[in-house]
This record gives C-alpha cells, sequence and structure tokens, in this order.
C-alpha cells in the first residue's frame, strides 16, 4: 500500500488566520492612512476626557496602550503625528491635574520610552516596505510554500516515503530543505535534500530563495546534470556565506533502480532485506554547492529491491559537538534497526526526534522504502 507523508516541526505551529484576516486591512489604509490617524487621535480625546473625568479609576496606561496600537498600523510619518498628540494631551492634562493625578512624570517617562520603540519598530517595518503586521504575514507565506514544497508527490502501492523537517531550537524557518517531484510518466521519483550554510532563521531567508531555484531544476535536468546546474547557481548568486550540502536520489520505481550523488553531504544509509542489515552508501562524492567553478559531481548507482529502504540525512541528524561522527552514524543506525520488523512508517520523524544534535541544529530526513 502506498504511503507517503511530509511531517515539519511540530514545536512552531502558530495559528496564522487572524493576521491574515488583519492584512485585508492594508490595501483599505494604504488608500485612506490619514483617516486612521484621525482615528487614533480621536482615541487619544476620548482616553484624556476619561482621565480628566475619573483620575482615580482611569491609569496614565491607558496612553500606553494607543502607543502601541498605533505603532502596529501606522508608517513612521503618520505614527510621529500621533504621538506629537499624545504627548501634548498628556502633558496638558498633567498640568491640569495636578496632585488629583500622582506619577505624572513616570508615566511620561515610560510612555516616551514607548512612542520611541514604536517608532523604531515602524523604521524597521518601512524599510523593507511592509506595514503593520503585513510583514509577520508574509513571513508565514513564505515559510507554508517552503514547506508545500518538501510536500512528497503520490506514489504507487508498492512504495512509501516520507519526510521530516524539524528546526533548530524549534524556529519556524530552517536551513534544511527538501525538494521533490515525479515525472510526468510517473516513472522517476526525484527528492534533494539540501542544508544551507547556518541555521535556523540565521538560514531561512537564503533557503526560501534556494528552495524555489532548486525545485524549478528537479525535474527538468537530466540526473547527473541536476547537482551541477545547483552549483552554477549559487555561484552565480555570489552569497558571502552562500554554499550548501546536497544530496540527490532519482529512483525508477518500475525497477527500483536509483542514482545518488552528494554534494559535501553526508553519505545516505541503504537497508537491505536480503541480509538484513544496515550500510552506509560511499560513492558519488562531490564538493560542497557554490564554492567551486565547473565542479563534478559523480553519481552511485543501486537497486531498491522489495523490503529495502533508503534513508537520506542532514548533518543535523549525525553529528555533535561533543561525540565522534562515526558515534552519530551508529546512534543512527541503532535507531533504525527497531524499524526493521514494524516497517519503516515513522522512522524519518524518529530520526529528527533523536538527532545527535538535539534541539541545537537544523534536522532532516527522508526514508525510501518498498514493500
Amino acid at each position: 500500500m502506498a504511503h507517503n507523508e511530509s511531517v515539519v516541526s511540530r514545536r512552531s505551529r502558530y495559528a496564522a488566520g487572524p493576521i491574515r484576516r488583519l492584512r485585508l486591512l492594508g490595501p483599505w489604509l494604504s488608500r485612506a492612512p490619514w483617516v486612521l490617524v484621525g482615528a487614533f487621535l480621536a482615541l487619544s480625546v476620548a482616553a484624556t476626557v476619561a482621565v480628566a473625568i475619573w483620575p482615580d479609576r482611569v491609569p496614565w496606561g491607558v496612553y500606553g496602550f494607543i502607543v502601541v496600537l498605533a505603532g502596529l498600523f501606522l508608517e513612521p510619518r503618520l505614527l510621529l503625528v500621533v504621538y506629537i498628540g499624545l504627548f501634548l494631551a498628556m502633558a496638558i492634562l498633567g498640568a491640569y491635574l495636578g496632585e488629583q493625578k500622582s506619577t505624572t512624570t513616570g508615566a511620561q517617562v515610560v510612555t516616551v520610552a514607548t512612542m520611541m520603540l514604536m517608532l523604531w519598530l515602524s523604521h524597521a517595518r518601512a524599510q523593507v516596505g511592509v506595514v503593520g503586521v503585513s510583514g509577520e504575514s508574509m513571513l508565514v507565506d513564505m515559510r507554508d510554500r517552503l514547506r508545500a514544497q518538501g510536500e512528497l508527490p503520490p506514489l504507487p502501492r508498492q512504495w512509501g516515503a516520507e519526510v521530516a523537517l524539524e528546526s533548530a531550537y524549534g524556529d519556524g524557518f530552517a536551513g534544511d530543505f527538501v525538494v521533490a517531484s515525479r515525472s510526468t510518466d510517473g516513472v522517476t521519483l526525484e527528492i534533494a535534500l539540501v542544508d544551507v550554510s547556518g541555521k535556523g532563521r540565521d538560514a531561512g531567508t537564503r533557503s526560501l530563495l534556494l528552495s524555489g531555484a532548486l525545485g524549478g531544476l528537479l525535474g527538468e535536468m537530466s540526473e547527473g546534470g541536476f547537482l551541477q546546474s545547483a552549483n552554477n547557481h549559487l555561484l552565480r548568486l555570489r552569497w558571502p556565506e552562500g554554499f550548501a550540502t546536497a544530496v540527490h536520489v532519482a529512483v525508477n520505481l518500475e525497477t527500483g533502480d536509483f542514482t545518488i550523488g552528494y554534494a559535501g553531504h553526508p553519505a545516505a544509509a541503504q537497508f537491505a532485506a536480503g541480509s538484513g542489515r544496515w550500510r552506509m552508501l560511499s560513492g558519488g562524492r562531490g564538493p560542497l554547492l557554490g564554492v567551486i567553478e565547473q565542479a563534478e559531481y559523480p553519481r552511485e548507482t543501486g537497486t531498491i529491491r522489495r523490503g529495502d529502504a533508503l534513508v537520506l540525512y542532514s548533518d543535523g541528524v549525525i553529528e555533535a559537538r561533543d561525540k565522534a561522527l562515526v558515534d552519530g552514524i551508529d546512534r543512527m543506525l541503532g535507531r533504525a534497526e527497531s524499524f526493521i520488523r514494524t516497517g519503516f512508517e515513522g522512522l524519518a520523524q524518529r530520526l529528527c526526534d533523536q538527532a545527535a544534535a538535539g534541539l541545537g541544529d537544523d534536522r532532516a530526513v527522508v526514508t525510501i522504502w518498498r514493500t
């Protein structure tokens, strides 16, 4: 029975619905920003009247709420107009109430400090051309698109595959990603697991850009030309920290024959049902992507027979600062041994959860098996 599943980090899933609904206000507010400025100034007047009438019941903190709310929706120049109005209202009201309202000076200092912070945040958003919560919504969409590219295509009944991705410390973005495709005739399955330099959010922007490019190359290039094309693409980008490692496998779903190539990536592991043992593949090594021009990426061939399995993984699964690499490989294969009798469903996620690097590094595992 066919089985294919993609699992992404379970530690960083936040509901994006409210943010996306707020984003719908963006086009309208961009056409009439002064309406929103007037609304915040009217809210400031209402707060001032409330504090003047009920000085013992309404706190100065009501101005802080308006400061934060305006900072979420206004660009810097309009935000400054609102903040000037707020400060004048608070200063005049403080002088008017005198001793009737305590902690006037302290409240003004805290409010001004909050204004400065929100102005800085608003300026940072304006530099990238977003206002309010639209920037966060854009990042959520980009993250979802990255995950969607790693979803596996439907497979024949006798094949199964899983993808598991976990980011360092549960961040929403990771330097590891997977792209997969199946040929139009349904015969060939291609999967590339890529590890971009860095981890977590530091590598998130580069992995987003690179995943789109490599996803377009996958299936369009010959099996032997994919890694060369990916290397040329990174060289053209000229990123100072733009190197990456990758493993690319192409499987014939009718015969089980596969070819696999590496670009500075750890060797894949294969389980042979005939011998009942796991072994590390050894051939097809090539240099890192984005480092050497006109690099060669030789490929290794093999066959996935009935009962066999193939495991691709990133270095976070086997590497740890206080342990040798061979210990990490033995640890991974030891975890995989327990799945021999029960089947390989769930193996990808188990290896991610029990990786040698723990939560301190991005982890990615792809398992492919034939029943």
